[in-house]
């Protein structure tokens, strides 16, 4: 592991993804990951359970971004102590409205993608697990805590401040970057001290991309199991 991605979600961390892989810092290990492969869940929630066993759950990977791996940056950075840490910021308040319109309302909203996504995992436990995965995070993280409670983007920017100051105050500085895709490659590449590619950054996965995915894979799974079901027949 080379470098462990500290930032929250929904702050460009598939872009980072791809940008690190594009520098040779792949596989790079992110939430993509876990949702190609939900088969991977139970390391996880091992982990959760103070049992985490990193070289399995990370494999070959040379770099890990977003939930669940930056969930457990405290841990990443004793285990891997040569390995860089990357902080992904933005400002609070666009990250809140991210995290509304994306996390948020999958789990809570009364929006078609939460009553699909819950639909799906009525009849896909693979599926229930990875959103009970995502629900346990969030209220350990400190970020939400109580997901029934009306939707708080003030208290939620302040959240995403507070993590991004205790990575800050934690992380020598020797091994920190803060930064976001607006800093283009130069800061990336000088701190990984590897060359600056003559192409642009990847710029990937936006609000709307999330929705469609959350829908088109649930719509798969659901008209999947419809198939499978015995057909009615009329009483004779």
């Amino acid at each position: 592991m080379q470098v462990i991605g500290a930032g929250l979600p929904r702050t460009a961390t598939l872009t980072q993804k791809f940008s690190l892989e594009m520098l040779g810092f792949g596989p790079c290990h992110h939430m993509a990951s876990v949702l190609s492969d939900l088969s991977v869940l139970p390391r996880w929630t091992a982990a959760f359970e103070g049992e985490a066993n990193w070289d399995e759950i990370f494999g070959d990977s040379q770099s890990t971004v977003d939930w669940p791996g930056s969930f457990f940056w405290r841990e990443l950075i004793v285990y891997y102590p040569d390995a860089k840490v990357l902080l992904s910021v933005r400002s609070g308040e666009s990250w809140a409205t991210s995290i509304k319109n994306t996390i948020w309302d999958a789990f809570c909203g009364d929006v078609l993608m939460r009553h699909l996504s819950d639909a799906r995992g009525a009849v896909d436990p693979p599926w229930r697990a990875f959103t009970d995965l995502m629900r346990t995070m969030f209220r350990r993280s400190d970020l939400i805590g109580d997901m029934s409670a009306p939707f708080d983007a003030a208290a939620l920017a302040a959240a995403m401040e507070r993590h991004n100051q205790e990575v800050r105050d934690t992380v020598p500085a020797e091994r920190l970057l803060e930064w976001q895709p607006a800093n283009g490659w130069g800061p990336l590449c000088e701190f990984l001290e590897v060359p600056v590619p003559a192409i642009a950054l990847p710029n990937v996965n936006d609000s709307a991309t999330f929705a469609h995915r959350l829908i088109e894979g649930s719509l798969t799974v659901l008209n999947a199991w419809q198939a499978k079901q015995q057909p009615m027949t009329a009483a004779p």
